[in-house]
């Protein structure tokens, strides 16, 4: 069966990227936040636009879905 399915239309906006950020890349007053960190992760909107700075990709995943969001991984 093959039916073309707009998921662009399915999605409405809810998902959002999950990626590794070096620590070592963000301006200097994140950095001091990061405490010791050599990465965290970022949460992106599907534009790019970054939601969120946390510490671990799980942390990333449970903030994203507790805000009705669908995260995946980007590599």
């Amino acid at each position: 069966m093959q039916t073309k399915v707009d998921f662009k239309v399915l999605d409405e906006g809810r998902t959002v990227y999950v990626r590794p950020v070096a620590v070592a890349d963000l301006p200097d007053d994140v950095r001091t936040q990061a405490a010791g960190l050599d990465t965290i992760y970022a949460v992106h909107r599907a534009d790019g636009e970054r939601l969120a700075l946390v510490k671990d990709r799980s942390l990333a995943f449970v903030l994203a879905r507790q805000n009705d969001l669908a995260p995946v991984t980007v590599h």
